[in-house]
């Protein structure tokens, strides 16, 4: 028999339909009808008659219409939604679709699957089942460890030892022990009181990653997790079944409780979830339309799934991933402002940096080299001024090897700790089946990701302070020889005037999102959790800074494409002609004022969807190729980020020159 979901005025109700042939507006006054029962006031109508209401679909908002039979506009166990005409949103409603979902809805069943041990998961794979690319399944190594360590749990349930989370309370109440006939009704309880956190939701991708990192977590056999539960955990996340989880309430230790709690408690049936079936609604509804069963929880589990640092974690991977992804192109950016401002590359040359012989500015000296040798890529734009008077350009040009390098090294450093703890056992107390028993730790202390995030954020932004720079020389005729903002009719036209006003204050907003969080520490739990990391905020902060040095290096990147305007018919470096071409296919040239945040926002998407890296990246690899010669021990130019390489000849007398 159907059944369809429906919600009216903050209710879900599940409503029958024995007759297919029932209309959409039959199914909208059954749920008024039921809706009116449930209210001592009848919900404040007479008779469901007289109530005027239509009907929309949870996923997508899309109108129903009401003569349509149930049977042709539905699919059985659909969620909907009656709307009473009238009523005003409650501000306190949770919608059908949480902020940024619209981009969600083209979510497909993946079909591939990533086999987790516990001990392999990269923050690149963590990235992809956030976006829900792979389906989970646990390596037959995983489930042997999960059985081995639920069974050390079930020797200490039967034997009554007394060990702390498992037959005690917990924090201030570790010295209380709970009889046995109640330590499901504790696990229960944990998880409950401690679904306290306020805020936004988590969007669905990184609700996603939370969920992967816990059961990546759980997988090592650390937990005490049956691997029944385990199963049903995974089971939710492959049908992407995920529990609503406020963004604020950590403080880092121990571990993300009150996140990882509200994803326990959509778990247990309890509180809102959302999937791509149904958008927000009941827990238990969302798991039943999909065929689950909400999990019940045994002994030692509601801890195994709220004690560990997967919020700070998770949040932590995709930034590491997107600082890694603006850090390449920024120096696409500003090769391609060098062009437009008719800098010279002689800073770029291979014997500068071989002695000072950092990775990352090794590795962004090639880049710019790869891009803009004028042997292997000839340029128009550099033709034009080879024989100029000047000597050297300003440090936000001539210093990006330096100040981008150490980007680069701060992200490869933060990573590397990242890919240390998403394949780390993060609980409290640890299960050690080899030893046959359960040790209390502070494994689930967030300093670690915390302060390694913090430092992330202070790396990133410094992207963005010398891109916004280099605007302003960009829009200031007096740097640039350009018209003033880049556009034409001055004064009629204030062309990207504001848009370098939006740039600052980005930056200077980042200057305070900076201040690093896991410096602060407030003890909590009756002073038994004495000292926190605050880990929570370094990863928010962390992607809202990163977010900051997306846009404005978007805002860098329309300034140096319209630059490149006034510059024509002269052409740039074959790579840096091809980032232009990709530009304008998105977002025409400023020929007089429009309206600019859509631009902005189009250049931004380039960037987070990599478009302007895939542009540039065969020109640098083919010139990594022919330009750099076999690694040899010893040698200056072994480097894991990129040789050095070696200059092309000699060019001429003249400083200012755009030759290597």
């Amino acid at each position: 028999m159907p059944r369809y979901t429906v919600h009216v005025r903050g209710e879900w109700l599940a409503v029958p339909c024995l007759n297919g042939a029932n209309t959409v507006g039959w199914l909208g006054r059954e749920a008024v009808r039921r809706y009116m029962k449930n209210k001592p006031d009848n919900g404040g109508f007479t008779s469901v008659e007289e109530v005027k209401f239509y009907v929309r679909r949870c996923k997508g908002l899309g109108l129903l219409d009401l003569d349509d039979t149930v049977e042709d506009a539905l699919e059985d166990n659909e969620f909907v939604e009656v709307v009473i005409e009238g009523d005003i949103m409650s501000p306190d409603f949770i919608p059908s679709q949480p902020e940024g979902v619209h981009l969600y809805s083209k979510y497909r069943e993946p079909e591939q699957y990533i086999s987790l041990d516990g001990n392999s998961l990269t923050t690149e794979d963590l990235v992809s089942l956030g976006k829900g690319l792979y389906k989970i399944k646990l390596t037959p190594e995983a489930e042997a460890k999960v059985k081995r360590s639920r069974e050390v749990i079930e020797r200490i349930v039967k034997e009554q030892t007394v060990v702390y989370g498992i037959t005690t309370g917990f924090g201030k109440f570790a010295r209380t022990v709970i009889p046995n006939s109640k330590l499901m009704e504790l696990q229960v309880n944990l998880v409950r009181s401690h679904s306290a956190g306020v805020g936004k939701p988590l969007t669905p991708e990184r609700s996603r990653m939370l969920l992967a990192l816990r059961i990546n977590v759980l997988a090592k056999g650390y937990s005490g997790i049956s691997l029944e539960t385990l199963q049903q955990v995974i089971e939710a996340f492959n049908a992407s079944c995920l529990p609503y989880i406020p963004e604020k309430g950590t403080v880092g230790a121990s571990g993300d409780l009150a996140p990882l709690s509200h994803l326990a408690l959509g778990l247990i049936g309890e509180g809102k979830m959302w999937s791509p079936k149904s958008g927000w609604a009941d827990a238990k509804y969302v798991l039943e339309a999909h065929g689950l069963r909400p999990i019940t929880l045994k002994p030692k589990e509601g801890l195994a799934l709220i004690n560990g640092t997967q919020m700070i974690t998770s949040l932590g991977c995709e930034a590491v991933e997107r600082a890694s992804a603006i850090a390449r192109q920024a120096d696409i950016v500003a090769a391609l402002t060098l062009e437009v401002l008719k800098g010279t590359t002689k800073a770029f040359d291979t014997d500068i940096h071989a002695v000072r012989p950092h990775k990352g500015q090794a590795e962004v000296a090639f880049r710019f080299r790869s891009l803009l040798d004028s042997d292997h890529h000839p340029s128009e734009i550099a033709e034009s001024h080879r024989f100029c008077d000047r000597v050297q350009d300003a440090y936000t040009m001539r210093c990006c090897p330096q100040v981008h390098g150490v980007v680069n090294d701060t992200i490869a450093f933060v990573k590397d700790i990242m890919m240390t703890e998403i394949n780390s056992a993060t609980d409290n107390p640890m299960v050690f089946a080899e030893r046959a028993e359960t040790i209390s730790g502070g494994n689930f202390h967030g300093e670690y990701p915390a302060k390694a995030l913090d430092y992330l954020a202070i790396g990133v932004h410094e992207l963005a302070a010398i891109s916004e720079r280099r605007i302003e020389r960009l829009c200031n005729p007096s740097l640039s020889e350009l018209p003033a903002f880049l556009v034409t009719e001055g004064g009629l036209n204030s062309g990207f005037m504001i848009a370098h006003c939006t740039a600052a204050a980005l930056v200077s907003e980042n200057k305070a999102l900076c201040h690093p969080s896991s410096v602060d520490s407030l003890s909590t739990s009756a002073a038994t959790e004495d000292h926190v990391s605050m880990g929570g905020w370094s990863a928010r902060k962390a992607l809202r800074v990163i977010e900051h040095v997306e846009q404005v290096l978007a805002i860098e990147l329309l300034a140096a494409c319209q630059g490149i305007e006034f510059l024509r018919p002269l052409r740039t470096t074959t790579p840096l002609e091809k980032v232009y071409d990709l530009v304008r296919s998105v977002v025409r040239p400023w020929m007089k004022d429009r309206f600019m945040a859509p631009d902005i926002e189009a250049a931004h998407r380039l960037l987070v969807e990599q478009k302007v890296w895939e542009v540039a990246k065969p020109y640098i690899e083919k010139y990594r190729r022919e330009h750099i010669p076999e690694s040899r021990p010893g040698s200056p130019t072994a480097f894991s980020l990129g040789s050095l390489g070696k200059k092309t000849h000699t060019g001429h007398d003249h400083s200012h020159q755009n030759e290597l």
